[in-house]
């Protein structure tokens, strides 16, 4: 890339080149690349992920299911590996059109059945099992807005301000500070949401929280893309201690370690097929 002025061509075309570490997960087509099954393990819920913020959104969840003792709740996490493009398989995509982890599929329907999106699956495994989403009306509308806000305002964070702080190929000041004053609004709209409630919706722990806590929580408290002092995130008293809360619970620390691939060692659990994978 030039620094020179960017005049936008008429017409726009495809420099794969252009897209800094990540480059390779991106494309302007849809569809596979290749053809390649998914593996199918012993258990009806089957995760293809990785232990990025979304994906560590889903295996926060099912490990919290089975903190409460749902059995049924049992499930393989199979990685994948979106830096060589697996999230482009035919096998993947035919759980995922949009090629994006996590991919979730439910055997104990006939014929499975497919959920993506990370929100999805949380509404999903929330109703399959009746726990995290409350159901009287004016809890569950409160959970599903903040569910909902943390959907829509993650672009903001990760491919907005984490793309160009952290991994875009060159450094402009406009398009950082452009996502960093945005990320910082959006810290203050949860500081000033948690100064009067223990959890986003109120008092109860919901799938607001478990798909909130592995952004804005661990950006807080977990210096995600490197930018706690950028970001004077020591400002958010109130999302920090709502960060570190969650972050004690023993099914989050369980979660956390599904699919990951980076950090030390002991950390890592890039499989997961049963509760021992963890212990």
């Amino acid at each position: 890339m030039s620094q020179d002025k960017y005049v936008p061509p008429k017409v726009w075309t495809w420099d794969d080149a252009s897209g800094g570490k990540f480059a390779q997960i991106n494309r302007p087509i849809a569809g596979a690349t290749h053809e390649q099954t998914l593996p199918i393990g012993k258990h009806p819920l089957q995760l293809y992920s990785l232990g990025t913020p979304n994906g560590v959104k889903v295996t926060i969840m099912l490990e919290e299911l089975l903190a409460l003792g749902i059995s049924e709740a049992e499930y393989d996490a199979w990685i994948i590996n979106i830096l060589e493009g697996k999230q482009f398989s035919s096998g993947f995509v035919g759980i995922n059109p949009n090629s994006k982890i996590p991919a979730f599929s439910d055997h104990s329907t006939n014929p499975p059945t497919r959920v993506f999106e990370s929100g999805s699956i949380l509404i999903y495994l929330a109703e399959k099992f009746g726990h995290f989403l409350p159901t009287e009306a004016t809890q569950r509308a409160e959970t599903m807005s903040w569910l909902m806000w943390q959907m829509a305002s993650t672009a903001f964070l990760g491919g907005g301000f984490g793309h160009f702080y952290a991994y875009a190929p060159e450094k402009y000041e406009y398009p950082i500070n452009r996502y960093a004053m945005e990320v910082k609004r959006q810290l203050d709209v949860l500081d000033k949401n948690l100064a009067h409630r223990r959890f986003l919706a109120g008092d109860e722990y919901t799938i607001a929280d478990i798909a909130t806590f592995p952004w804005y929580g661990m950006l807080v408290i977990g210096n995600l893309y490197s930018s706690q002092e950028f970001l004077s995130v020591h400002e958010y008293t109130n999302v920090k201690r709502w960060a570190e809360e969650i972050d004690a619970r023993p099914a989050v620390k369980r979660g956390k370690r599904v699919n990951t691939t980076w950090g030390p060692e002991e950390e890592r659990c890039l499989e997961r097929h049963d509760a021992s994978d963890l212990d």
